[in-house]
């Protein structure tokens, strides 16, 4: 009898080791799947860029925002020397504010129509979700005159604005919200669906309904509950800093900053609560949820501790041509750290994740081109730099 358990201990153990170093292995084999990365400096001289959109129109042109209200086109391997819309004397610049998004129209090439994020202090601090239209006479001129403002949100604070734009497979327009700043978010917009501070919002850019500028989809998750936001799509976000759709798989991964010790990324889903200010990545935040109940809340895909990085700035998946290695791969930085990451999410768990590259640099945001390659913007260094895989 002691035999036979002996033998079965011994059994259990070579069963546990084999285990063990098959864990080991496709652990490495995750990790190898990525390649090595590079940066090419594509554009110069910018000052305080924030953000990086292709043209869908098929011309070849970049266009990048500013934090101080210049969006700027490069096109045939040159800055053009007129900015494309100037909203200086409109936009609150600094911190966290600034010209914070940009998006073109799913029907950009036949319409012309294009969207802004901005914040504004005019009336007291407000995010302003503006349309414009390009030029008649000048396809690298927008009409500034064309202004038709879309949504305006009371900012509490300075920080915590949110700011990215992004179409979406369905063609509706989403619109990230932070919690409206300060810490802890006092006034708890990010679990009350009254308000559209900390928010996902989803809403129909071609239609005009109830005295608003916009429509509300009717599958949008609130849409008819008494007392609550029809725009709201997904809630209990703190800082979500670039966000963007999978074109392979449709889904919305988003970089949602943290506030002491976490950060986060997220795959943003319909009705859904991702936890803010309840907690702090997968972690209670201090103070406001000291028993670590998580019951109804969605946990980020990955966080990283504030020893890793400082301020999680969300990417794109790869789906270009140049590094074949990184093909499916979701590439995000930090802003602070200066990192670049690549993970691989198959829609329950991470199968796979790597720090591809460790720089001084300060990465306000990532852009894709017509090709479906990648670019990341340096805030500080005034530099876009394109993502290449040496041989």
């Amino acid at each position: 009898m002691k035999q036979n358990r002996k033998n079965w201990f011994s059994l259990f153990g070579v069963i546990m080791m084999l285990l063990f170093m098959a864990m080991i292995g496709e652990a490495k084999k995750a990790s190898d799947s990525f390649p090595e990365i590079a940066l090419e400096p594509v554009i110069s001289g910018l000052n305080k860029p924030l953000n990086l959109v292709a043209s869908p129109d098929g011309t070849g042109r970049l266009f990048v925002e500013e934090q101080e209200g210049k969006i700027k086109v490069w096109q045939g391997g040159r800055v053009l020397p007129v900015p494309f819309l100037d909203l200086s004397d409109k936009v609150s610049s600094g911190n966290e504010e600034g010209l914070l998004g940009l998006a073109f129209h799913p029907q950009f090439q036949k319409n012309k129509r294009f969207f802004v994020n901005y914040t504004s202090p005019e009336n007291g601090l407000h995010t302003v979700i503006s349309e414009f239209k390009v030029s008649e006479e000048d396809p690298n001129l927008a009409d500034k005159q064309s202004e038709r403002i879309i949504l305006t949100v009371q900012q509490p604070y300075s920080n915590h604005n949110g700011g990215n734009l992004v179409f979406g497979p369905d063609g509706y327009l989403y619109i990230g919200l932070g919690d409206g700043g300060s810490g802890n978010d006092p006034h708890g917009n990010g679990q009350n669906l009254s308000v559209l501070l900390g928010k996902m919002l989803r809403i129909d850019v071609d239609k005009e309904e109830n005295g608003q500028a916009y429509g509300i989809p009717k599958d949008n998750p609130y849409v008819g509950r008494e007392g609550l936001r029809g725009e709201i799509w997904a809630y209990g976000l703190r800082n979500p800093w670039r966000y963007s759709f999978d074109a392979g798989t449709g889904w919305l991964y988003c970089g949602d900053v943290g506030q002491n010790h976490w950060e986060e990324v997220d795959v943003v889903k319909k009705g859904k609560n991702y936890g803010w200010n309840i907690m702090e990545g997968t972690h209670p935040t201090p103070g406001v949820n000291p028993h670590g109940s998580k019951k109804g809340l969605v946990p980020p895909i990955i966080d990283y501790p504030r020893n890793e990085g400082t301020c999680v700035t969300g990417g794109f998946v790869y789906r270009g041509h140049a590094c074949p290695k990184l093909k499916g791969a979701y590439i995000y930085g930090d802003y602070v750290a200066g990192k670049i990451w690549a993970l691989r999410y198959n829609g329950r768990k991470v199968s796979g994740h790597k720090l591809l590259l460790k720089t001084g640099r300060n990465f306000s945001s990532f852009g894709v081109d017509w090709n479906g390659e990648l670019y990341v913007v340096d805030h500080s260094g005034g530099e876009v730099l394109k993502i290449a895989c040496p041989r």
